[in-house]
């Protein structure tokens, strides 16, 4: 899934390439992906591009008219053609499930593999009127959020620091992968309590969340897209590489397994030794 990252280097390509431009046309290729009706999708004919932000793990396109609002999911991503084929899009019949033609003869689809789908847009006039955007919590590299900022979002949840860090409505752009790349990096249990973290590991979480989030970041600045999803997987420490050498201590990476993904962690750097159980119940082997 994009998180944070590799949804800022989208946003820093699609600013240096697409701003300014009109959109000549926008071809629905997957109904269901789009999520409202007001305005309509026909408002962004015509309309020039004026910005491009990114909130969370959305990204939003700022038109002369409306905004375009996208969310990837897990399975989504953006391609970006410099010549736009005229190629007919049979609806049902293709991953594509948006189309934007650009006045320059570019464009770009929004894409999603697989059976599930769960990628969507919205044409909004105002950001904010997206469900999803509207619950953020602050974003982890925003200035404004702070050691002590986090501090006040952990004291009171008694659950898992993995969840926490996961959940959009806490801390907005951190998914799956970099969550169990900042736990690692702060030598931190995915199974510890929010609630129960002392002073010093709020301390080592906040550094590990700002280090390798920048770090991500600052890897996947000036990528086209193409390049964006390589980028990411050559930068993880421990998410997705089960079975390999830790490479701090050169223990094992291992797994627990979930209904629909995963986590990895290093038992040695982040638990003590401990192997945590390869179920949804959140506690350890003895």
């Amino acid at each position: 899934m994009p998180e944070m990252p590799e949804v800022q280097g989208l946003v820093e390509f699609l600013r240096g390439r697409v701003r300014g431009l009109e959109i000549t046309k926008a071809t629905v290729a997957n109904i269901a992906a789009l999520k409202t009706y007001d305005p309509p999708i026909t408002a962004l004919q015509g309309a020039t591009i004026t910005g491009v932000e990114r909130h969370g793990k959305f990204v939003d396109i700022a038109t002369s008219g409306p905004h375009l609002v996208f969310h990837l999911a897990k399975a989504g991503w953006l391609r970006f053609t410099d010549a736009l084929a005229p190629t007919l899009i049979r609806p049902g019949k293709t991953p594509i499930a948006l189309r934007i033609a650009l006045s320059d003869g570019s464009g770009f689809d929004l894409t999603e593999a697989g059976t599930k789908k769960s990628l969507a847009y919205y044409i909004v006039n105002n950001p904010a009127d997206v469900p999803g955007v509207a619950r953020l919590g602050p974003d982890p590299l925003d200035d404004t959020f702070d050691r002590d900022a986090l501090a006040a979002l952990l004291k009171e949840r008694r659950t898992q620091i993995k969840g926490v860090l996961r959940d959009q409505s806490i801390i907005a752009g951190v998914g799956n992968a970099y969550s169990d790349e900042i736990l690692h990096a702060a030598k931190m249990s995915p199974y510890a309590l929010a609630s129960s973290l002392s002073d010093d590991d709020v301390d080592r979480l906040f550094a590990a969340m700002r280090q390798t989030l920048t770090d991500a970041v600052a890897e996947a600045s000036g990528k086209p897209p193409a390049e964006l999803k390589d980028a990411k997987r050559r930068g993880m420490q421990v998410h997705g590489r089960r079975g390999e050498k830790c490479p701090i201590c050169g223990d094992e990476v291992r797994s627990v397994f979930f209904a629909d993904n995963s986590l990895e962690y290093c038992a040695t750097c982040q638990t003590g030794g401990k192997i945590l159980a390869d179920r949804r119940l959140s506690r350890l082997l003895k």
